[in-house]
């Protein structure tokens, strides 16, 4: 019976290989490396964001004083 599976998997992902251009993966590849930057990104603000409030909370950064 787990042959019966496989063949079905490997028949499936070979015809899908056929409709797969070089477009296709270089879209992807564009894709993947634009999400990742703008995740590194995010996390950094994240991060900064989070320090920053701690010190608030904290008392460590002075507030500006209202004239």
């Amino acid at each position: 019976m787990t042959h019966i599976k496989f063949s079905v998997l490997g028949g499936t992902l070979s015809s899908a290989w056929i409709h797969i251009t070089s477009d296709d993966l270089i879209k992807t590849a564009l894709m993947a490396a634009i999400g990742a930057v703008i995740s590194y990104v995010v996390s950094l603000l994240v991060k900064r964001l989070h320090q920053t409030l701690l010190k608030l909370r904290s008392g460590q950064v002075p507030r500006k004083k209202k004239k």
